[in-house]
């Protein structure tokens, strides 16, 4: 099904087609009325199952796309959960931690060479700390890895929490260790207003 000249095609629905006015497209500041739209129709079973295939793989675009807290916001919700000071750390050092680890993406995954996989904002590893039912995981924070992908970040702080009243502290982190240890950090809270 084609539609009119200054048209483009859309899916709306299961198995229906609208035409939406090209005008809407190039000005999006205008709200959408709903003479502008046109319906075609119903679709075939096998053009049905294309527009479903190609919905998933845009959802599934979305779903990959990374969630990126800003700087300032990670130190307050840190704070409020009273990580300042936590085993000897300050906020600065959490935050060069979330920043050397993920550049601070709540949602980063990487795989890792022994097929592990390191999850969140502070890449916690799947091998020791949580389990994503992918290889064998001692599991110490007793938690699925997804649940440390959450925005509200409680999962991740949780098991961080526990990473560190281990032996070696924020050293377990080859990167904090790399990039952060022995250095001044004070410069990360620059800016950042915590009540």
């Amino acid at each position: 099904m084609d539609c009119l000249p200054g048209f483009w095609l859309t899916a709306c629905g299961e198995g229906i087609l609208l035409c939406r006015s090209k005008a809407l497209q190039e000005d999006q500041q205008k709200p959408v009325r709903p003479e502008q739209w046109a319906l075609l129709g119903t679709l075939s079973p096998l053009r049905m199952a294309r527009v479903w295939l190609i919905s998933l793989a845009s959802c599934l675009l979305v779903v990959n796309q990374a969630f990126i807290i800003k700087r300032c916001d990670l130190a307050k919700i840190l704070h409020e959960e009273q990580l300042d000071g936590f085993e000897g750390y300050s906020l600065s050092d959490w935050l060069c931690l979330a920043f050397v680890e993920s550049n601070f993406n709540i949602s980063k995954v990487n795989e890792n060479a022994d097929g592990s996989f390191d999850y969140g904002i502070f890449q916690i590893n799947s091998h020791y700390w949580c389990n994503d039912y992918q290889s064998h995981s001692e599991n110490y924070c007793h938690m699925d890895c997804q649940d440390v992908l959450r925005p509200n970040l409680l999962a991740s702080i949780s098991c961080a929490k526990m990473i560190m009243s281990g032996s070696g502290g924020m050293k377990n982190w080859v990167r904090w260790r790399m990039h952060c240890a022995d250095r001044p950090l004070s410069y990360w809270m620059t800016g950042c207003r915590l009540g």
